[in-house]
């Protein structure tokens, strides 16, 4: 098995399958990519674009190139990470599972009697699995678990454990059945840990949201909540958003959860508990009696009821499949409250409203992001790093030119102000808001990326629109106006002050993403600029040959300028990874290297550094030799 020196993550679909993978491996082995890390490959419905929906988990998909061509992916020497879904198939006929109502009702969680099934957050056509039965899992794992036991697979992505009865006994079979590496498609709150289970840690949406704050000019809080508040007339704070957002889906999105809820146990505000809670679920296991300290802190924390937490504690017997149910149901209700609805309410800054983020945390200091690295190291060594995935809001790249405006602040308001003024504003402010901010995140953007996303970006709000009952009316008045707000924007020089800022921080937070302790994580295409904003858009296709000549040039010598300084840095650092593997392996010591610096040492062997400011000064101590030669970071070894 080869060392987990640095992972890429492929989407995989019809058109770019197994095949096309295969082609690229010369490139990724070259830039010092160590695993492929592929979206889920087992038979999915026909014509999936993402793999989520499988069909048939005994199958590699034929529509990806089948197991033939995955065997042949898989032996091209780098190694494979597979993104598995335990936690849901199709709900559809194309699945023999679910055509088969006998079947249906052994894999699937339903209730034939009624016609309800478990849904993955709200969508029906994907139908919740009842992975604690031990045949279930077999028959969904086998074909995952040959290739692991075969070598072509190194390790596991785990999707949504949190839709499980019983992740800490899902993650136990996994590690008994021989899959030794294990990722957790967990979101962690701030200050929640994640359990003693056997894995390897989460994907990373922990590191996304610290290094990106860790670029917040905290001292921006003060002027930008003014400015929001002034602006929109909004003077709530992101919890108050959040907690009536929870409490909306709660009420209306998963109102066949509560009812299946009610036909259990009949407890009073039913919907406000499963809304009240701080993080995704707790983990309190009925099968066997189990209810861990953080279960009892996070639900003393929320609006329980005296009875409800009588109940979720073990205490009224009877009670179990409740139990578990109810634990199932408070992370979709946290999902979709949050991510998919109050991220597009609120917008203060709304890069920081980005998954496993909280909007109301506004930056953090270096010894903060110390802090958390030791953390992180000392628990598991090979957690995921990430700043790029296909479920983030925005790429890194767009999210560094809205940290930016926290260095402009000023400059910021004053430009809000003008382009209201100029074209007259829109009937929610917040809104007008979100344009400005996307238009100089993103721009310059083509006029259909920017339609789709604000039609999304508004629907998903449900304020003025949504998806059930759109007002294509009022969504079309906020695209004109941000296509004439585009013209605008990409015409002032304010925009190429944040340009510049931005690709500092982006550049600062790439190197600290390939150097922290941890598995750094890069996603399709990102080693040159990305200006993508939330999926389908993030899912556009990828210009290989680009990057593969951009690479071509480098290696020959080719100067280092504003286009190629992403790849630069993640070519150059993944090489000193793979000369000195045993101090990425090793110890974790910050260093002072000047202010606004972010700065440690790896293993005693490779000093770091990164101004996390724009402008800020780096200051080596002595002993040590830069060797990648870019303004603003620093990667040494000893003089």
């Amino acid at each position: 098995m080869a060392d987990f020196r640095a992972t890429y993550r492929l989407q995989l679909t019809p058109a770019f399958g197994f095949a096309e993978a295969r082609e690229l491996v010369p490139y990724l082995r070259d830039l010092g990519v160590s695993h492929l890390y592929l979206s889920p490959s087992l038979q999915a419905r026909e014509g999936s674009q993402h793999g989520y929906d499988v069909v048939d988990p005994r199958h590699i998909s034929p529509a990806l190139g089948g197991e033939d061509e995955f065997r042949a992916l898989a032996g091209e020497g780098l190694g494979v990470i597979l993104d598995i879904v335990p936690n849901h198939m199709a709900a559809v006929d194309e699945n023999p599972f679910w055509r088969d109502l006998a079947l249906r009702e052994m894999f699937f969680d339903v209730d034939l009697r009624t016609g309800f099934h478990r849904r993955f957050f709200d969508v029906g056509e994907l139908g919740g699995i009842k992975q604690e039965d031990w045949e279930v899992f077999w028959a969904t794992h086998a074909k995952v678990i040959e290739l692991v036991r075969e070598g072509l697979v190194d390790g596991v992505r785990v999707d949504h454990p949190d839709g499980l009865a019983d992740p800490a006994e899902y993650f136990e079979r996994l590690a008994d059945a021989g899959v030794g590496h294990v990722w957790a498609e967990k979101i962690l709150e701030p200050g929640e840990e994640l359990r003693e289970w056997p894995v390897d840690g989460t994907t990373g949406y922990e590191f996304l949201n610290d290094v990106m704050a860790l670029c917040v000019n905290r001292d921006a809080e003060e002027p930008l909540t003014e400015l929001y508040e002034e602006f929109t007339g909004d003077t709530r704070r992101f919890a108050d958003i959040a907690a009536l957002a929870k409490l909306e889906v709660a009420v209306n999105i998963f109102e066949p959860e509560l009812r299946r809820l009610h036909e259990e146990v009949e407890v009073e505000n039913l919907p406000l508990a499963l809304a009240s809670f701080h993080v995704y679920r707790t983990y309190i296991r009925p099968s066997d009696g189990i209810v861990e300290d953080a279960d009892r802190y996070e639900v003393g924390r929320a609006s329980v009821s005296e009875e409800l937490r009588r109940i979720l504690f073990l205490q009224v017997p009877g009670n179990e499949d409740f139990v578990v149910r109810f634990q199932q149901t408070t992370g979709p209700v946290m999902a979709k409250g949050i991510e998919d609805t109050a991220f597009y309410r609120y917008f203060r800054l709304s890069a920081l409203n980005e998954v496993g983020g909280n909007p109301g945390r506004f930056g953090l200091t270096i010894d903060g992001f110390h802090q958390a690295n030791a953390e992180r190291a000392a628990r598991f060594p090979l957690h995921l790093l990430t700043t790029y995935t296909h479920d983030t809001k925005r790429s890194p790249d767009v999210r560094a030119r809205i940290v930016a405006l926290t260095w402009l602040a000023d400059e910021w308001a004053e430009r809000v102000r003008a382009w209201h003024d100029e074209l007259g504003g829109l009937s929610d402010p917040r809104e007008e808001l979100l344009v400005y901010q996307t238009l100089v995140g993103a721009a310059p953007i083509e006029r259909d990326r920017l339609d789709a996303y604000l039609q999304k970006a508004l629907r998903e709000g449900k304020v003025n629109t949504n998806w059930l009952a759109p007002d294509e009316e009022h969504e079309r008045a906020v695209q004109e106006y941000a296509w004439r707000a585009a013209e605008l924007i990409c015409a002032d020089p304010f925009l190429d002050r944040v340009r510049a800022a931005g690709r500092g921080l982006a550049l600062a937070q790439l190197l600290l993403k390939l150097t922290a302790p941890g598995v750094p994580d890069l996603y399709r295409g990102d080693e040159l600029e990305d200006l993508s904003l939330v999926d389908p858009d993030n899912r556009r296709p990828v210009d290989w040959q680009a990057r593969r000549d951009a690479l071509s040039a480098l290696q020959e010598g080719a100067a280092v300028d504003d286009a190629n300084a992403k790849l630069y840095v993640t070519w150059r650092t993944l090489a000193l990874r793979a000369q000195h593997g045993e101090a990425f392996a090793g110890t974790y010591d910050p260093v002072d290297a000047g202010e606004g610096v972010c700065a440690f040492v790896r293993g005693g062997k490779v000093l770091v550094a990164a101004a996390v400011q724009p402008k800020a000064a780096i200051r080596l101590p002595e002993g040590w030799r830069d060797v990648l030669g870019v303004e603003g970071l620093a990667l040494c070894v000893p003089a």
